[in-house]
């Protein structure tokens, strides 16, 4: 399968368009390190597009006092691949990550 050519006009519009993605999920992670939203607000909205197709490891990277190792070592014992997005999370997962979560800010 190759790669459809595109014109100069589709080429901008996907460019604009990946750019507002990339703007909105910063939005999306600040809100999180910040703590004005939870864990559990965002995999609620997990059916969402922009956060559905999010790195589960780029969001727990967003997280206060979670950096790439914690990150990594969290996914691992949980059982989460390393490039699983929030979307192809099953519910086991989800609820292992919150009771994660919620042991830590205690």
């Amino acid at each position: 399968m190759s790669i459809p050519q595109l014109t100069a006009e589709q080429r901008a519009s996907a460019l604009q368009k990946a750019q507002q993605t990339r703007t909105q999920r910063m939005i999306l992670r600040e809100e999180l390190k910040t703590g004005r939203m939870s864990l559990a607000q965002l995999l609620d909205r997990s059916g969402e597009e922009l956060i559905g197709k999010m790195r589960v490891k780029y969001l727990l990277e967003s997280l206060p006092q979670v950096g790439k190792v914690t990150a990594a070592r969290l996914m691992e014992e949980i059982g989460i691949d390393e490039t699983r997005r929030v979307q192809g999370l099953g519910s086991r997962q989800k609820a292992e990550l919150l009771a994660r979560f919620a042991e830590q800010l205690q």
